[in-house]
């Protein structure tokens, strides 16, 4: 029986040799291009491991995530998304639906959510600010199938921003700099192919303080 649209989707087949918090991390910088993300949980207990909660604010952003990202190589296994069964206790606080029984559940679990609320980590940003803000502020270069980023989180990683940009047609790779964690290059197959992703990733955040900041790469 299929499971009713919900804000919370269940994922599983997780490679679990990540470590919680770059697990954490990646999620985040791969769902949060659908809307926002109140939450993520993700912990490394026996019977949740391989699993994982993203909590979005938004139905729509829960189900298009949920239609994108069906079978995506993350980590290099194909994830499992589904519906949660029932509303996160984070969206029922923010309906009015909690209820004392529940409130009650909480405070046993309180030690838990502390440790996988990722609402309540710094270095978790959004990509809620419009992009035109970004853009107007980067000069550019002419047209490059090659695409130059710069103003990268130092915990960025080639899987992170291999998952980000291999959504968009033409990807080829990404090659990070040996030495300097703020820049890394993108390749695409033709110039109209990275500027769609240059434009669609400008200014994304992939953590709090850094808005990624992306040109064409000098020819």
């Amino acid at each position: 029986m299929d499971i009713r649209p919900n804000h919370t989707i269940y994922i599983n087949n997780v490679n679990d040799k990540i470590k919680k918090d770059e697990l954490k991390r990646s999620l985040y910088a791969l769902f949060s291009q659908f809307g926002q993300i109140v939450d993520i949980v993700a912990m490394k207990t026996i019977k949740m491991r391989g699993q994982a909660f993203v909590v979005f604010k938004e139905l729509a952003a829960s189900t298009n995530a949920l239609r994108q990202l069906q079978g995506f190589p993350f980590y290099n296994k194909p994830m499992r998304i589904q519906y949660a069964k029932t509303d996160s206790e984070v969206i029922s606080k923010m309906r009015g639906t909690y209820s004392d029984k529940e409130k009650k559940k909480e405070k046993k679990k309180k030690a838990q959510e502390q440790v996988a609320n990722v609402t309540k980590k710094p270095a978790l940003g959004s990509n809620t600010q419009p992009n035109t803000q970004v853009t107007t502020q980067v000069p550019d270069n002419p047209p490059n199938y090659i695409l130059f980023l710069n103003n990268l989180p130092e915990e960025t990683n080639e899987m992170m921003l291999s998952m980000l940009f291999n959504q968009f047609p033409g990807f080829k790779e990404v090659r990070l700099v040996p030495g300097k964690h703020d820049i890394s290059f993108v390749e695409f197959e033709s110039e109209a192919q990275a500027g769609v992703a240059k434009d669609a990733l400008q200014g994304f955040r992939i953590t709090a303080t850094c808005a990624m900041k992306i040109t064409y790469s000098k020819k």
